[in-house]
């Protein structure tokens, strides 16, 4: 068999194990509160910058927003969120947080810390492996991916 054909000689295959087994690591927590990984990390980006354009989410979340939207909807239903379409260009969409969403931001408080003690990294071998991984991301963005 050729040796670029190896399943332990893919550097894709790891990485996607890796993010599989993490994921999951949250899903006993977010289960009581009704998320998913994907809404968490919307939670978390709009936390930080709240009134986006839905664009601005997809950009910063490395999703498109084909996949992003159905999702947006959904939050806004549970009413975490509210979609508005801009007054100077109604084509773009803006996100913004309710007193919901942004009162959950306590409830998840500690899930970091919890999903990090399971993972059994230095912190210096945790600050490499995030250097690298964003590292990959970025050069992926700079060839358009």
């Amino acid at each position: 068999m050729d040796e670029q054909l190896r399943l332990e000689n893919q550097l894709c295959f790891p990485l996607y194990a890796c993010a599989r087994k993490i994921t999951s690591l949250y899903t006993p927590m977010f289960k009581p509160l009704g998320l998913t990984y994907t809404q968490y990390i919307v939670f978390l980006a709009l936390w930080e910058h709240d009134n986006v354009p839905v664009s601005d989410l997809c950009h910063r979340l490395y999703l498109d927003s084909g996949t992003l939207t159905p999702l947006l909807k959904k939050m806004e239903q549970e009413g975490y969120l509210t979609r508005t379409r801009s007054k100077e260009d109604e084509r773009v969409v803006n996100i913004r947080l309710t007193e919901k969403g942004i009162a959950l931001k306590d409830q998840v408080q500690d899930i970091p810390m919890q999903v990090g003690n399971c993972i059994r990294l230095s912190p210096e071998e945790a600050f490499t492996l995030h250097t690298l991984l964003y590292k990959v991301l970025e050069q992926e963005e700079a060839y358009g991916g």
